[in-house]
Protein backbone atom coordinates (compact mmCIF):
# COMPACT_ATOMS: atom_id res chain seq x y z
CA UNK A 1 0.00 0.00 0.00
CA UNK A 2 1.68 3.09 -1.05
CA UNK A 3 2.52 5.88 1.64
CA UNK A 4 -0.06 8.76 2.37
CA UNK A 5 1.33 12.44 0.66
CA UNK A 6 0.84 14.47 4.36
CA UNK A 7 -1.14 17.49 3.34
CA UNK A 8 0.53 20.78 3.81
CA UNK A 9 -0.15 23.13 6.24
CA UNK A 10 -1.38 26.78 5.72
CA UNK A 11 -1.14 27.59 2.37
CA UNK A 12 0.89 30.81 1.99
CA UNK A 13 1.28 30.67 -1.58
CA UNK A 14 -2.72 31.42 -2.22
CA UNK A 15 -3.77 35.18 -2.85
CA UNK A 16 -7.42 34.43 -3.17
CA UNK A 17 -9.83 37.00 -2.62
CA UNK A 18 -12.63 36.05 -1.18
CA UNK A 19 -16.34 37.39 -0.05
CA UNK A 20 -17.66 36.57 3.36
CA UNK A 21 -21.22 37.48 3.39
CA UNK A 22 -23.34 35.95 5.81
CA UNK A 23 -26.34 36.51 7.88
CA UNK A 24 -26.26 36.34 11.51
CA UNK A 25 -27.30 33.46 13.63
CA UNK A 26 -30.01 34.66 16.02
CA UNK A 27 -30.17 35.11 19.54
CA UNK A 28 -26.30 34.11 19.02
CA UNK A 29 -24.01 35.84 16.78
CA UNK A 30 -25.08 39.35 14.23
CA UNK A 31 -23.91 39.29 11.03
CA UNK A 32 -20.95 41.49 11.53
CA UNK A 33 -19.17 39.05 13.76
CA UNK A 34 -20.33 35.70 11.69
CA UNK A 35 -18.21 37.35 8.98
CA UNK A 36 -15.37 38.37 11.30
CA UNK A 37 -15.17 34.52 12.88
CA UNK A 38 -15.50 32.87 9.00
CA UNK A 39 -12.50 35.26 7.75
CA UNK A 40 -10.48 33.81 11.02
CA UNK A 41 -11.44 30.43 10.37
CA UNK A 42 -10.19 30.54 6.68
CA UNK A 43 -7.22 32.52 7.69
CA UNK A 44 -5.97 29.82 9.24
CA UNK A 45 -5.86 27.95 6.10
CA UNK A 46 -4.80 30.57 3.22
CA UNK A 47 -3.43 33.78 5.73
CA UNK A 48 -2.33 35.55 2.44
CA UNK A 49 -6.04 35.36 1.31
CA UNK A 50 -7.59 38.82 0.75
CA UNK A 51 -11.15 38.97 2.51
CA UNK A 52 -13.76 41.18 1.85
CA UNK A 53 -16.36 40.95 4.40
CA UNK A 54 -19.94 41.79 3.45
CA UNK A 55 -22.16 41.04 6.68
CA UNK A 56 -25.83 41.08 5.20
CA UNK A 57 -28.67 41.91 6.74
CA UNK A 58 -32.68 40.86 5.53
CA UNK A 59 -34.67 43.66 7.02
CA UNK A 60 -34.27 42.55 10.94
CA UNK A 61 -31.94 42.79 13.52
CA UNK A 62 -28.95 44.68 12.35
CA UNK A 63 -31.01 46.38 9.31
CA UNK A 64 -31.02 49.46 11.24
CA UNK A 65 -26.74 50.35 11.78
CA UNK A 66 -26.24 48.59 8.38
CA UNK A 67 -27.85 50.99 6.42
CA UNK A 68 -27.11 53.83 8.76
CA UNK A 69 -23.46 52.90 8.55
CA UNK A 70 -23.32 52.34 5.01
CA UNK A 71 -24.09 56.18 4.56
CA UNK A 72 -22.58 57.75 7.30
CA UNK A 73 -26.07 58.21 9.12
CA UNK A 74 -26.74 58.51 12.48
CA UNK A 75 -28.57 56.45 15.38
CA UNK A 76 -31.14 58.05 17.32
CA UNK A 77 -32.43 56.17 21.09
CA UNK A 78 -35.69 56.08 21.97
CA UNK A 79 -37.93 53.72 24.80
CA UNK A 80 -40.62 52.05 23.27
CA UNK A 81 -43.03 49.45 24.49
CA UNK A 82 -41.44 46.14 23.92
CA UNK A 83 -43.10 42.85 22.73
CA UNK A 84 -44.97 41.94 26.28
CA UNK A 85 -45.85 45.19 27.17
CA UNK A 86 -42.68 46.37 29.53
CA UNK A 87 -40.91 49.87 28.00
CA UNK A 88 -37.70 49.12 26.92
CA UNK A 89 -34.56 50.89 25.02
CA UNK A 90 -34.74 51.08 21.48
CA UNK A 91 -33.31 52.49 18.10
CA UNK A 92 -33.67 54.24 14.51
CA UNK A 93 -31.34 55.98 12.54
CA UNK A 94 -31.31 58.36 9.52
CA UNK A 95 -29.38 57.34 6.36
CA UNK A 96 -26.56 60.54 5.78
CA UNK A 97 -25.87 61.92 2.41
CA UNK A 98 -27.22 64.20 0.07
CA UNK A 99 -30.80 62.55 -0.21
CA UNK A 100 -34.29 64.08 1.61
CA UNK A 101 -34.34 62.89 5.50
CA UNK A 102 -34.54 58.90 5.23
CA UNK A 103 -35.39 57.61 8.34
CA UNK A 104 -34.82 53.71 9.10
CA UNK A 105 -36.23 51.62 11.40
CA UNK A 106 -36.14 47.59 11.85
CA UNK A 107 -38.97 46.13 13.21
CA UNK A 108 -37.45 43.82 15.50
CA UNK A 109 -35.78 46.60 17.41
CA UNK A 110 -39.12 47.03 19.25
CA UNK A 111 -40.97 43.52 18.30
CA UNK A 112 -37.90 41.11 17.79
CA UNK A 113 -38.06 37.43 19.23
CA UNK A 114 -34.61 38.37 21.13
CA UNK A 115 -37.13 40.57 22.96
CA UNK A 116 -39.10 38.18 24.21
CA UNK A 117 -38.08 35.88 27.34
CA UNK A 118 -38.32 32.53 26.79
CA UNK A 119 -41.30 32.04 29.31
CA UNK A 120 -43.52 34.63 27.89
CA UNK A 121 -42.57 33.39 24.19
CA UNK A 122 -47.25 33.73 23.45
CA UNK A 123 -47.24 35.19 19.81
CA UNK A 124 -50.99 35.66 20.62
CA UNK A 125 -50.29 38.20 23.37
CA UNK A 126 -47.02 40.33 22.27
CA UNK A 127 -47.73 43.03 20.20
CA UNK A 128 -46.21 45.86 17.16
CA UNK A 129 -46.98 48.86 19.46
CA UNK A 130 -43.66 49.95 20.14
CA UNK A 131 -42.99 49.84 16.14
CA UNK A 132 -45.84 52.40 15.89
CA UNK A 133 -43.90 54.43 18.62
CA UNK A 134 -40.59 54.57 16.55
CA UNK A 135 -42.53 55.46 13.31
CA UNK A 136 -44.45 58.33 15.27
CA UNK A 137 -40.72 59.21 16.56
CA UNK A 138 -39.43 59.05 13.46
CA UNK A 139 -42.03 61.24 11.78
CA UNK A 140 -41.41 64.24 14.29
CA UNK A 141 -37.87 64.25 13.84
CA UNK A 142 -38.45 65.59 10.29
CA UNK A 143 -38.15 62.44 8.82
CA UNK A 144 -38.86 62.84 4.56
CA UNK A 145 -39.37 58.97 3.96
CA UNK A 146 -39.08 55.92 6.37
CA UNK A 147 -37.26 52.71 5.28
CA UNK A 148 -38.98 50.29 7.43
CA UNK A 149 -37.12 46.48 8.11
CA UNK A 150 -39.54 43.60 8.32
CA UNK A 151 -37.79 40.39 10.41
CA UNK A 152 -36.78 38.47 12.96
CA UNK A 153 -40.28 39.26 14.77
CA UNK A 154 -41.73 37.55 17.96
CA UNK A 155 -45.19 38.61 17.29
CA UNK A 156 -48.35 37.68 14.98
CA UNK A 157 -50.79 40.61 15.58
CA UNK A 158 -51.09 41.87 12.18
CA UNK A 159 -49.37 44.88 12.73
CA UNK A 160 -52.85 45.86 14.62
CA UNK A 161 -50.59 47.32 17.59
CA UNK A 162 -48.04 49.21 15.55
CA UNK A 163 -51.23 50.73 14.07
CA UNK A 164 -52.89 51.76 17.06
CA UNK A 165 -49.75 53.67 18.11
CA UNK A 166 -50.13 55.75 14.75
CA UNK A 167 -54.16 56.76 15.55
CA UNK A 168 -56.03 53.67 14.29
CA UNK A 169 -58.48 52.25 16.62
CA UNK A 170 -60.08 48.69 16.31
CA UNK A 171 -63.54 47.74 17.73
CA UNK A 172 -65.14 44.09 19.11
CA UNK A 173 -68.08 42.57 18.04
CA UNK A 174 -69.84 44.32 21.58
CA UNK A 175 -68.87 47.82 19.72
CA UNK A 176 -66.08 48.71 22.46
CA UNK A 177 -62.78 49.37 21.02
CA UNK A 178 -60.31 46.87 21.30
CA UNK A 179 -57.50 47.05 24.47
CA UNK A 180 -54.23 49.23 23.28
CA UNK A 181 -51.58 46.19 22.49
CA UNK A 182 -53.66 43.29 23.36
CA UNK A 183 -51.75 40.99 20.91
CA UNK A 184 -53.45 38.93 17.85
CA UNK A 185 -55.71 36.96 20.20
CA UNK A 186 -57.45 40.15 20.63
CA UNK A 187 -58.69 40.35 16.86
CA UNK A 188 -60.61 36.78 17.23
CA UNK A 189 -63.13 39.47 17.97
CA UNK A 190 -62.48 42.29 15.30
CA UNK A 191 -65.70 43.71 13.92
CA UNK A 192 -64.59 46.89 12.68
CA UNK A 193 -61.54 49.35 12.12
CA UNK A 194 -61.44 53.04 11.97
CA UNK A 195 -58.06 55.12 10.22
CA UNK A 196 -59.39 58.08 10.42
CA UNK A 197 -57.66 58.91 13.38
CA UNK A 198 -54.24 58.35 12.06
CA UNK A 199 -51.30 60.63 11.92
CA UNK A 200 -51.79 63.13 9.20
CA UNK A 201 -48.21 63.02 8.50
CA UNK A 202 -48.56 59.56 7.21
CA UNK A 203 -50.11 60.96 4.54
CA UNK A 204 -46.94 63.33 3.38
CA UNK A 205 -44.06 60.63 4.67
CA UNK A 206 -43.73 57.40 2.38
CA UNK A 207 -43.16 54.68 4.07
CA UNK A 208 -40.99 51.46 1.96
CA UNK A 209 -41.05 48.56 3.97
CA UNK A 210 -38.23 45.83 3.04
CA UNK A 211 -39.79 42.36 3.56
CA UNK A 212 -40.10 38.96 2.26
CA UNK A 213 -41.74 38.72 -0.43
CA UNK A 214 -42.85 35.13 -0.19
CA UNK A 215 -44.75 35.84 3.28
CA UNK A 216 -48.49 36.09 3.13
CA UNK A 217 -50.97 36.62 5.51
CA UNK A 218 -53.85 33.81 5.50
CA UNK A 219 -54.06 30.44 3.77
CA UNK A 220 -52.47 27.12 4.19
CA UNK A 221 -49.14 29.01 3.79
CA UNK A 222 -50.09 32.01 5.81
CA UNK A 223 -47.69 33.72 8.70
CA UNK A 224 -49.10 31.64 11.43
CA UNK A 225 -49.34 28.32 9.61
CA UNK A 226 -45.72 28.69 8.98
CA UNK A 227 -44.07 30.79 11.65
CA UNK A 228 -46.14 30.89 14.76
CA UNK A 229 -44.59 27.74 15.98
CA UNK A 230 -41.27 29.02 15.59
CA UNK A 231 -42.53 31.72 17.91
CA UNK A 232 -44.55 29.40 20.71
CA UNK A 233 -47.37 28.89 19.47
CA UNK A 234 -49.29 26.04 20.43
CA UNK A 235 -51.71 23.88 17.93
CA UNK A 236 -54.29 25.53 18.99
CA UNK A 237 -52.62 28.72 19.27
CA UNK A 238 -52.26 28.30 15.56
CA UNK A 239 -55.52 28.01 15.03
CA UNK A 240 -56.58 30.57 16.42
CA UNK A 241 -54.28 33.39 14.84
CA UNK A 242 -55.15 31.59 11.26
CA UNK A 243 -58.57 32.97 12.38
CA UNK A 244 -57.89 36.24 13.55
CA UNK A 245 -55.73 37.12 10.81
CA UNK A 246 -58.50 36.05 8.14
CA UNK A 247 -60.48 38.38 10.03
CA UNK A 248 -58.28 41.46 9.95
CA UNK A 249 -57.74 40.72 6.32
CA UNK A 250 -61.65 40.61 5.63
CA UNK A 251 -61.85 44.40 7.57
CA UNK A 252 -58.94 45.65 5.76
CA UNK A 253 -60.34 45.27 2.61
CA UNK A 254 -63.64 46.31 3.24
CA UNK A 255 -62.02 49.66 5.58
CA UNK A 256 -59.32 50.76 2.79
CA UNK A 257 -60.06 48.65 -0.03
CA UNK A 258 -56.88 46.27 -0.09
CA UNK A 259 -56.91 42.78 -0.46
CA UNK A 260 -54.04 41.57 2.04
CA UNK A 261 -54.99 37.99 2.48
CA UNK A 262 -52.28 36.68 -0.09
CA UNK A 263 -50.61 39.85 -0.89
CA UNK A 264 -46.97 39.50 -1.46
CA UNK A 265 -45.06 40.29 2.14
CA UNK A 266 -48.30 41.06 3.73
CA UNK A 267 -47.51 38.04 6.14
CA UNK A 268 -43.87 39.65 6.99
CA UNK A 269 -43.34 39.62 11.07
CA UNK A 270 -45.72 37.92 12.37
CA UNK A 271 -48.29 40.01 9.91
CA UNK A 272 -46.86 43.57 10.46
CA UNK A 273 -46.64 43.97 6.24
CA UNK A 274 -50.51 43.86 6.39
CA UNK A 275 -50.75 46.15 8.75
CA UNK A 276 -48.45 48.61 6.77
CA UNK A 277 -50.35 48.51 3.97
CA UNK A 278 -53.47 49.19 6.08
CA UNK A 279 -51.97 52.55 6.52
CA UNK A 280 -50.54 53.14 3.31
CA UNK A 281 -46.72 52.09 3.86
CA UNK A 282 -45.89 50.47 0.07
CA UNK A 283 -44.23 46.91 0.47
CA UNK A 284 -40.72 45.93 -1.59
CA UNK A 285 -38.88 42.40 -1.81
CA UNK A 286 -36.80 43.48 0.92
CA UNK A 287 -33.11 43.33 -1.46
CA UNK A 288 -34.89 45.48 -3.71
CA UNK A 289 -34.37 48.09 -0.54
CA UNK A 290 -31.02 47.06 0.93
CA UNK A 291 -29.08 46.64 -2.18
CA UNK A 292 -29.29 49.99 -2.90
CA UNK A 293 -27.14 50.84 0.20
CA UNK A 294 -25.10 47.14 0.51
CA UNK A 295 -23.14 46.62 -3.11
CA UNK A 296 -22.79 43.57 -2.69
CA UNK A 297 -23.03 42.56 -6.73
CA UNK A 298 -19.76 44.98 -7.07
CA UNK A 299 -18.14 42.99 -4.53
CA UNK A 300 -18.86 39.82 -6.45
CA UNK A 301 -17.10 40.87 -9.58
CA UNK A 302 -13.66 40.85 -7.42
CA UNK A 303 -13.85 38.18 -6.13
CA UNK A 304 -12.97 34.42 -6.83
CA UNK A 305 -15.14 31.81 -3.99
CA UNK A 306 -17.91 32.79 -1.93
CA UNK A 307 -18.92 32.11 1.86
CA UNK A 308 -22.03 32.79 3.13
CA UNK A 309 -23.90 32.00 6.66
CA UNK A 310 -27.00 31.47 8.71
CA UNK A 311 -28.82 29.99 11.79
CA UNK A 312 -30.44 27.02 9.63
CA UNK A 313 -30.22 25.97 6.34
CA UNK A 314 -33.27 24.25 4.87
CA UNK A 315 -36.10 23.92 2.55
CA UNK A 316 -37.39 27.86 3.26
CA UNK A 317 -33.60 29.14 2.43
CA UNK A 318 -34.61 29.70 -0.93
CA UNK A 319 -37.74 31.44 0.04
CA UNK A 320 -35.28 35.21 0.34
CA UNK A 321 -33.29 34.08 2.92
CA UNK A 322 -30.17 35.57 2.66
CA UNK A 323 -27.50 32.49 1.52
CA UNK A 324 -30.00 32.04 -1.72
CA UNK A 325 -30.35 35.75 -2.53
CA UNK A 326 -25.72 35.57 -2.12
CA UNK A 327 -25.41 31.94 -4.00
CA UNK A 328 -28.21 33.75 -7.02
CA UNK A 329 -25.80 36.59 -7.32
CA UNK A 330 -22.69 34.50 -7.55
CA UNK A 331 -24.35 32.12 -9.83
CA UNK A 332 -24.70 34.84 -12.40
CA UNK A 333 -21.25 35.43 -11.96
CA UNK A 334 -20.02 31.78 -11.77
CA UNK A 335 -18.44 31.58 -8.47
CA UNK A 336 -18.89 28.54 -5.96
CA UNK A 337 -20.32 29.40 -2.93
CA UNK A 338 -19.99 27.59 0.55
CA UNK A 339 -22.56 27.87 3.10
CA UNK A 340 -22.29 27.38 7.07
CA UNK A 341 -25.36 26.99 9.36
CA UNK A 342 -25.87 26.11 12.64
CA UNK A 343 -28.86 23.20 11.66
CA UNK A 344 -29.52 22.02 8.25
CA UNK A 345 -32.82 21.23 8.17
CA UNK A 346 -35.51 18.99 6.04
CA UNK A 347 -34.61 19.12 2.35
CA UNK A 348 -32.00 21.67 2.61
CA UNK A 349 -30.94 20.05 -0.48
CA UNK A 350 -33.10 22.02 -2.87
CA UNK A 351 -30.29 24.65 -1.65
CA UNK A 352 -28.09 22.93 -4.12
CA UNK A 353 -30.44 24.18 -7.02
CA UNK A 354 -30.47 27.96 -6.52
CA UNK A 355 -26.23 28.05 -6.28
CA UNK A 356 -25.05 27.04 -3.13
CA UNK A 357 -22.26 24.19 -3.99
CA UNK A 358 -21.36 22.83 -0.28
CA UNK A 359 -22.94 23.48 2.97
CA UNK A 360 -22.20 22.16 6.04
CA UNK A 361 -23.37 22.05 9.89
CA UNK A 362 -20.71 24.17 12.51
CA UNK A 363 -21.89 21.55 15.24
CA UNK A 364 -19.51 19.02 15.63
CA UNK A 365 -21.55 17.04 18.35
CA UNK A 366 -24.74 16.69 20.00
CA UNK A 367 -25.37 18.94 22.71
CA UNK A 368 -28.35 21.85 23.88
CA UNK A 369 -29.40 24.76 22.17
CA UNK A 370 -28.01 26.89 24.68
CA UNK A 371 -24.86 24.78 24.95
CA UNK A 372 -24.79 25.64 21.04
CA UNK A 373 -25.45 29.56 21.20
CA UNK A 374 -22.83 29.86 23.77
CA UNK A 375 -20.71 28.26 21.71
CA UNK A 376 -21.08 29.61 17.96
CA UNK A 377 -18.13 31.88 17.80
CA UNK A 378 -15.71 28.77 18.38
CA UNK A 379 -17.92 26.73 16.07
CA UNK A 380 -17.49 28.80 13.30
CA UNK A 381 -14.21 29.60 13.17
CA UNK A 382 -13.59 25.45 13.25
CA UNK A 383 -16.32 24.82 10.65
CA UNK A 384 -14.88 28.11 8.17
CA UNK A 385 -11.38 26.52 8.60
CA UNK A 386 -12.74 22.99 8.09
CA UNK A 387 -14.29 23.59 4.83
CA UNK A 388 -11.57 26.05 3.64
CA UNK A 389 -9.08 23.08 4.34
CA UNK A 390 -11.29 20.82 2.37
CA UNK A 391 -11.75 23.24 -0.84
CA UNK A 392 -7.74 23.00 -0.59
CA UNK A 393 -7.33 19.67 -1.03
CA UNK A 394 -9.89 19.89 -3.86
CA UNK A 395 -7.25 22.34 -5.02
CA UNK A 396 -4.38 19.87 -5.00
CA UNK A 397 -5.95 17.08 -6.77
Amino acid sequence: MPALRKLPGPHKEDNIKILVSPSGFKESLDPQATADHIEAGILRVVPNATIVKAPLVDGGEGFVEALASATNGSLEKLIVMGPVGELIPSQYGFLGGDRPRTAVIEMAASAGLRLVPKDLRDPTATTTFGVGQTILAALNAGAKQILLGCGDSGTCDAGVGMAQALGARFYGADGNELPVASGGKALIDLAAIDVSGLNPLLREVPIHVACNWHNVLCGPGGVARVFGPQKGATASDVEHLALAMDKFAALCSQTVGIDVRLAPGSGASGGLGAGLMLIGAQLHPRYDIIMQFLHIDQLLDECGLVFTAEGGLDSQTPRGKIPAEVAQRAKKRGLPVVALAGTIGQDAGVNYDIGIDAFASILQRPGSLDTAIAEAATLLVESAESAMRMIMVGKSL
